[in-house]
């Protein structure tokens, strides 16, 4: 696994973005509109330093903000999402967020936070059993 990010779901986009650029010195290096949810998504890293980047993610819906303020989730790429996801099944790991898709797939810690899990290269072709798999929860 190789390390990507960490997300943070935001109240206030600009107020954030000033925060990130302004106070800690980030840069901004792209965003683009969420798929899965209505939502703004920033990824923000160090001058320099576009390894260790910060999501910062701002829900389009003020009910989605309120609820899931604050730490969202850390980041993986894995070289086969479907391998990876059934080893941490059979070790006992929930995954409430199955990669249907063959490219994104959300695991649960035992404290709670969430692990996103992304395909290197982009999408497998979707497979069964993942592909009709329900999501559950939040992730």
């Amino acid at each position: 696994m190789k390390y990507l990010h960490t997300a943070v779901r935001v109240n206030d986009l600009d107020e954030a973005l000033n925060f990130y650029q302004d106070v800690m010195g980030l840069e901004e290096l792209h965003r683009f509109r969420g798929h899965r949810r209505p939502c703004t998504i920033v990824f923000m890293a160090a001058p320099g330093d576009d390894q260790a980047q910060i999501e910062v993610v701002h829900y389009d819906d003020p009910e989605e903000r309120a609820r899931t303020l604050g730490f969202s989730h850390v980041a993986y790429e894995v070289d086969n999402i479907y391998a990876t996801c059934a080893e941490l099944l059979d070790k006992g790991a929930e995954i409430p967020m199955p990669p249907s898709d063959g490219f994104m797939a959300f695991v649960r810690c035992p404290d709670g936070a969430a692990i996103e899990l992304l395909q290197k290269g982009g999408a497998l072709d979707p497979v069964e059993p993942w592909a009709s798999m329900p999501i559950s929860g939040d992730w």
